[in-house]
């Protein structure tokens, strides 16, 4: 048994401070819990590896097992913390950081994710970004143009389209509409 443990559906800080209760409330000893991953100082007995993974069941977390949802995990993890939590757009493309930040190659992390979550990486990505443009809007405190740029698009005119074509609704439609429904940034 490792002392990493891959937990599946962690997407945000909340996230962090609920699987770090939960390893409190069951006295397991952590060296850190972030985003996917939770960094054990022993190894778990099975006794308390299923209180855990009942524990985050609960929660809505699933521990992951298998190599293959480990990393299905990782790539999610990543794609999320850059759109949702950086404040500066990549200077490399998705596909490039992914393979560094994993080590593998990107044409298998691609057909690994396609197989697994029946989704592109790259259909996951515009996805989380259009997520985040509406969360952006829904605040008000940012141009298109800033939006834009925060996101890495060329321009306002290409998210414009991109958002439009997912939505049904132009930037501004969205922005005057009452009805800003978004969904969370873990599914899609």
């Amino acid at each position: 048994m490792t002392k990493t443990l891959h937990i599946k559906n962690m997407v945000c800080p909340r996230c962090i401070a609920a699987v770090e209760k939960v390893m409190l409330q069951l006295e397991i000893p952590v060296e850190k819990v972030e985003l996917g991953q939770v960094y054990l100082k022993h190894v778990l007995n099975d006794d308390q590896l299923k209180q855990l993974m009942t524990a985050l069941q609960t929660l809505g977390f699933e521990l992951l097992s298998s190599k293959n949802a480990q990393l299905i995990s990782e790539i999610k993890t990543l794609i999320i913390e850059q759109i949702h939590h950086k404040k500066e757009p990549l200077t490399q493309n998705f596909s490039a950081f992914l393979s560094e930040e994993l080590g593998y190659d990107y044409s298998y992390l691609s057909r690994l994710f396609s197989n697994m979550e029946k989704i592109t990486i790259n259909r996951f990505i515009v996805v989380q970004k259009i997520e985040k443009v509406k969360e952006l809007l829904s605040y008000g405190q940012l141009s298109s143009a800033e939006i834009a740029h925060q996101l890495n698009y060329n321009s306002v005119a290409y998210l414009s389209g991109i958002f439009k074509k997912e939505t049904g609704m132009t930037l501004t439609e969205y922005k005057e509409s009452n009805d800003l429904k978004r969904k969370g940034i873990g599914g899609w």
